[in-house]
Parts: C-alpha cells; structure tokens; sequence
C-alpha cells in the first residue's frame, strides 16, 4: 500500500512538471503607446521630434538676412533717383545715410569760467588782442570760448602754445570728423530680381556704382532716409 502511494505521488509530480514546460509563455505587460506619447517614461515619438532643417532651408534662412547695396553717392537726390528706378521695376529698395569717420579734428578751446558775464569780459580781451575766438553757445563747453579748430595737430599745438605764452590755460580737445554717404539697399527678397545684366546698366547710368553684398544691420551708423 505504501508503494502504491509512493508511485502516484511521483506520477502527479512528474504530469506536474511536464504541464508547466508545455504552457505557453505569458506575455509581459505593455504600457499603453497612448501613455509613451504622452512623455511618461521618457520616451517620444519619432513623429513628435523637431524635423532637422535642410541644406536648402539654411541656405534660404541665411540669405534672407543679407542685402544688396548699391552706392555710393554724395547727395541724397542722386541716390533717390536710383531707388525710385528700381521701384518701378518692383525691386524693394531704400535708401540710407551712412556717416564714416574720415578723419580727427583739433579743437582749441577756454573752459567756462564761473559766470557768462565773466567769460564775456575774457572774450573782449581776446579780441582786443586780435585773437580769433567766439562764445560756445551750447553744450557741456557752454560760456567757454573757442580758438579754433584744425585739422592738424601741430597747428593746434602752436596756437595752445601761443596763447599759453599770452597767460591763458586753453585745452585741446580730439573731435571725429564724419563723412555721409547715401547707398540704396535693396532688400533680400527682392536680390534675386538684381541680375548680372541690370548691374551693368545701372553701372553706365550712374557713374562709379559699386554693389556689395552685406548683412542687412551690418551699417551700425547708417539711418534711413525717409
């Protein structure tokens, strides 16, 4: 009898052991891809990324910042009469004013004494040496009194020393020299209407035209002309 439940005892375990080799794996659970496209563990859809921008679309993207100028000319009439030239042939166009340095003045001047009427009674005296000098009106030298100013350092270091030799303390004081210019700039939508053949009319019309390519904001000096 013993036997016997010893026998069934390791049939049961070996039909045991054989059911659970042939059950079919269970699958693992899948979180919801309704959860993954909302961010939760951190994964995003390829869909939902940023496309990468194309040879094509950053080369667009960079000459849309880049302009055309034409110039340059010493009045503003003449550069008006280009831009409305190229108006009428519906390029977008206007001009600017752009002021370069184009060299350093020397100014010689008499700081301000305590009252108007002091620097005034220092003017008489000026002049009476037939020296040439003016009241400054306005600004931070107003009521001081000007000597001049020259385009040469040494001439204005001989007049300070003159005067200094006169009993008067006169300062030199740099002052830049600006040169204006006036170029039409054609805007970046509208280069590719600019060709080769209408630079070259443009060219014999008005004489010594240049054009260059630049950044749009590249003239930090430069204003528009209304």
């Amino acid at each position: 009898m013993r036997w016997l439940f010893l026998l069934l005892l390791v049939l049961n375990l070996f039909y045991y052991v054989w059911h659970q080799q042939q059950a079919p794996m269970r699958a693992k659970e899948v979180a919801p891809l309704a959860l993954l496209s909302r961010g939760e563990g951190d994964i995003r859809l390829l869909s939902e990324s940023q496309p990468p921008q194309s040879r094509e679309q950053l080369r667009a993207s960079a000459e849309e910042s880049v302009c055309l100028f034409l110039g340059s000319f010493e009045q503003k009439t003449a550069a008006a009469v280009l831009e409305q030239r190229l108006i009428s042939l519906d390029i977008r166009s206007s001009v600017q004013a752009v002021d370069a340095a184009a060299g350093v003045d020397y100014w010689v001047y008499l700081p301000p004494l305590s009252s108007r009427q002091a620097s005034l009674r220092q003017l008489k005296e000026l002049q009476a040496r037939k020296i040439d000098s003016y009241i400054i009106a306005e600004g931070d030298l107003a009521n001081g009194i000007s000597l001049g100013i020259f385009p040469r350092r040494d001439s204005a270091q001989s007049v300070v020393e003159r005067l200094r030799g006169a009993g008067y303390e006169p300062l030199l004081k740099e002052l830049s020299r600006a040169e204006r210019s006036y170029w039409v700039r054609i805007a970046p939508e509208s280069r590719r209407l600019a060709e080769d053949s209408l630079l070259e009319r443009l060219a014999l019309d008005f004489n010594g035209l240049e054009h260059q390519i630049k950044p749009c904001e590249s003239i930090a000096t430069s204003s528009r002309i209304d």
